[in-house]
């Protein structure tokens, strides 16, 4: 394999075991060993673990924002049925992947933001990006007058995120998406009229 192609295989793998197994628990020998890669090559491709968990959370970001993107910019739906489409998505990937994973910047965030001043701001970018793009779309549910304009969307958008979050979290402990369709039932019944 290129450089490229060995660097991106490593942390396909280590983002697939930390999701399962957490950061800390996630040892570079089992990554390696995992991926097929020779043990001395890890320090070739990251100069840390640290540097190596931040490369898979942006790596994770990367393509989560552009799934999250992919529903809030759907045209062919209002602002909330884009809304509502992400989250039934959510509780779809919940129920097909056995609903133990979670979120990973949710289970990293849990594990390591007391911890850890780095990974702490970064999930902290992380989360407030997520907030911005949800802000974005009720805002323009606001404009099309599908929800009240009295309301601060970004704060409305954290009150989601933060649901949203909890909802996975309770999915992953009850293995099951009960949680995340219940959030989703008072989020649409209450909140987003």
């Amino acid at each position: 394999m290129e450089k490229r192609d060995t660097r991106e295989h490593i942390l396909r793998i280590g983002m697939d075991l930390v999701a399962r197994q957490g950061f800390n628990a996630t040892g570079i020998g089992s990554v390696l060993s995992h991926a097929q890669v020779p043990k001395g090559s890890f320090y070739h491709y990251f100069p840390s673990k640290e540097a190596f968990g931040l490369a898979i959370i942006d790596r994770f970001a990367s393509r989560y924002e552009e799934k999250l993107l992919g529903f809030l910019r759907d045209e062919d739906l209002t602002p909330l049925a884009r809304l509502r489409t992400y989250l039934d998505a959510i509780a779809q990937r919940l129920d097909e992947g056995g609903c133990d994973r979670g979120c990973l910047a949710g289970n990293l965030g849990q594990e390591l933001a007391a911890c850890n001043e780095t990974f702490r701001k970064r999930l902290g970018q992380l989360f407030d990006s997520w907030q911005e793009h949800l802000a974005r779309c009720l805002a323009e549910a606001q404009v099309r007058g599908e929800l009240a304009v009295e309301v601060d969307s970004l704060q409305l958008a954290g009150v989601v995120l933060n649901g949203l979050e909890g909802a996975i979290l309770r999915a992953k402990v009850q293995r099951s998406s009960q949680p995340v369709r219940e959030f989703m039932s008072v989020l649409f019944s209450r909140l987003l009229r």
